[in-house]
This record gives structure tokens, C-alpha cells and sequence, in this order.
């Protein structure tokens, strides 16, 4: 069983990528993977800053981030788009997660790693010109990004609001059964 580091991008209480991510972590466990779903907002972390590195090291908190990037076979992530981006809270964590540490390069945590990447959003674009993004920076930390990519439009409707599923589930089922297989096939070669 592939293990898998799931997290959102928001740490908004009613946050859409939250309701996303939880939904795509069900998918995932029912498609045989062993997902660790965590909050961000168990993990707070100053802004990035080279001096603060320099004078007090890594927080604990980068640290505990970098062990469970470094523990898991891969990444589902699920973020709403600020400004056609990444927002500021997940930059911020994979850069934390980057960083050197004793001598350990800050690429570990992500090498061999795929992810799955997702968006959801109230508009029509459901954070579709986010992901773009995304998929650069941790193809840049040597992370292999699935080609295919879930974004939601409309959002703020798509969830059924009695059970919190998905009204429409079967991109985001596809996505995340090529998330297990893949990850699999590449644990076993």
C-alpha cells in the first residue's frame, strides 16, 4: 500500500479545498491507499526568512513537516488560488520543507515522491490557473506530478451538503486511483 501525505492549502475552517481534500482522502483510502491526512494548522510556521534560518535553525515545525514528507511514497494536495497562484500558506510550507538540514538536502523530502494535485474554488476557473504553478515549483524539487489535475468550479454547490460528498465524483476518483498506481508501480521497480 502506497503511503500518502494529504493536506490543503487552506486552513480556512469551511474552506472548500478542505471539504475537497477530505473527500479526495476517502477516494484515495477506497482505492487502497494509506493516506495520513494532516492540517497545516497544527503545523504554524513563521514566513520564510534566511536570517531566522541562520540565527534559530529550523522550527520544530519544519522539522516534524520534513519527517512526514520524508515517511510518505507521495503527495495529495488539495489548494484554492490566490491571485492565479499558490496562496502564501503552502509556498511558505514547501519552502520550509526545502530547506537543508544537517547537512541533508532539502530535495530529500521530495525526491521519489509523486503528487496529485487539486483545486477547488467557487468560480468558474475552480483554481485551474493555480496548478499550473504548483506543478512547477515541486517539479522543480524533483517531484513527479501526475499529468492529470482536478480543479472544481462552482464549488461552493458541488458538495452535497447532508453528507459533505462530492455531487460529481468521477474525475476526482480517476485521479486518485493513478495516484495509488502509479505510486505503487514505482515502490515496486
Amino acid at each position: 500500500m502506497p503511503k500518502i501525505l494529504a493536506f490543503s492549502g487552506s486552513i480556512r475552517r469551511d474552506a472548500l479545498n478542505r471539504k475537497l481534500i477530505q473527500v479526495a482522502v476517502d477516494a484515495t483510502r477506497a482505492a487502497g491507499g494509506d493516506v495520513t491526512l494532516i492540517d497545516l494548522a497544527d503545523y504554524p510556521l513563521p514566513l520564510y526568512n534566511g536570517d531566522l534560518e541562520d540565527r534559530d535553525g529550523l522550527p520544530d515545525n519544519a522539522l516534524r513537516l520534513k519527517a512526514l514528507f520524508k515517511s510518505h511514497d507521495a503527495l495529495l494536495i488539495a489548494s484554492p488560488e490566490y491571485n492565479s497562484s499558490i496562496p502564501p500558506l503552502l509556498k511558505n510550507t514547501i519552502d520550509w520543507v526545502s530547506r537543508e538540514w544537517q547537512g541533508e538536502s532539502g530535495l530529500v523530502p521530495y525526491q521519489n515522491k509523486v503528487a496529485a494535485i487539486m483545486a477547488a474554488s467557487p468560480g468558474q476557473f475552480g483554481g485551474m490557473r493555480m496548478l499550473p504553478h504548483l506543478r512547477q515549483i515541486l517539479n522543480a524539487l524533483g517531484v513527479l506530478v501526475l499529468s492529470g489535475q482536478f480543479s472544481l468550479p462552482g464549488a461552493d454547490q458541488a458538495f452535497d451538503e447532508e453528507n459533505g460528498a462530492l455531487k460529481s465524483p468521477a474525475r476526482l476518483h480517476t485521479l486518485v486511483l493513478e495516484l495509488v498506481n502509479t505510486t505503487a508501480a514505482l515502490k515496486q521497480a
